[in-house]
């Protein structure tokens, strides 16, 4: 990342996730409607079974961390799954989603991101990052570490956003806000939702880390909201790099480019009779061995 500082974009990142993480609380039956799709494919990819010691990176509330756990304990199996993420108030809330759900003692929590955490070498079975590859500012140290966690024969499997044209989930709010602030959208090369859209890029990596029989595949992951106020709503509450881009403006501004956003995704997406919002968002998920 020229002219950037990558221990002060990570330390960025980390407060900006942390000031929205009771928004992940209040929002995650939302998310996880959704996103649940995407937690039991990469599992299957990574051939998780009730035995196997599980990484999951970037877990943030706690996924696919918890769907591996679910299945680890429904087969009674003595598999493990160490969660790891950047954010301790996002790991506080997964921690608590897990022990709600009797979870607890199959899911171990530690704070840490993906290039620079401790991981033992040649420990886990299966790598799982839901949506989180994109963030890494060098995606090679993070695949290096993951890497040499992994036991021979282990998978990573992971997801991350196309392109926006094809996710507008994220990128109706990202282009309203741009165009109403007149910033611009991370500039190739910047960790964000869409940084890892090119396929080749994201296979390139992975080969380059050692993994091999690398394959991907495109998957439609649908949001649901009751009206349009909500997806508005939604994107106050969790949407980080959103909160960047409009934190100097003033509070009058603020509104009026919420209000624009409400607008924008009432023309395009809005259901006439229901006025219920669905959008559907492409991901690739990739996956790759350990050999």
């Amino acid at each position: 990342m020229p002219g950037m500082d990558p221990q002060q974009f990570k330390e960025a990142q980390r407060k900006s996730w942390d000031s929205v993480a009771a928004g992940w609380q209040e929002w995650w039956k939302t998310i996880e409607n959704g996103a649940q799709v995407v937690s039991d494919r990469l599992v299957e990819l990574a051939k998780i079974n009730p035995d196997s010691r599980v990484l999951d990176i970037a877990t943030g509330i706690g996924e696919p961390a918890i769907t591996a756990a679910t299945k680890i304990r429904n087969g009674n199996g003595c598999g493990h799954v160490l969660a790891t993420d950047m954010s301790s108030q996002m790991l506080s809330i997964a921690k608590q989603r897990a022990s709600s759900l009797g979870l607890q003692d199959l899911i171990e929590f530690r704070e840490g991101d993906a290039e620079t955490i401790s991981l033992p070498a040649s420990m886990f079975d299966a790598v799982l990052c839901r949506w989180g590859l994109m963030f890494l500012p060098d995606l090679r140290a993070g695949l290096s570490n993951i890497y040499r966690s992994l036991v021979e024969g282990g998978r990573l499997a992971a997801a991350v956003w196309a392109s926006p044209e094809e996710v507008p989930f994220i990128s109706v709010v990202m282009n309203i806000v741009s165009k109403e602030t007149n910033k611009p959208l991370p500039a190739t090369g910047i960790p964000g939702p869409f940084s890892l859209a090119d396929e080749h890029i994201l296979k390139g990596a992975l080969l380059e880390s050692g993994f091999k029989d690398v394959g991907t595949e495109d998957m439609n992951v649908t949001f649901t909201f009751d009206t349009p106020p909500d997806y508005t709503r939604f994107h106050q509450s969790i949407a980080a790099p959103i909160y960047a881009m409009i934190a100097n403006e003033t509070q009058e501004r603020k509104e009026e480019i919420w209000n624009a956003v409400t607008a924008e995704i009432t023309r395009r997406y809005a259901n006439d009779s229901t006025e219920s919002v669905s959008l559907n968002n492409q991901a690739i998920c990739i996956s790759g061995v350990k050999v």
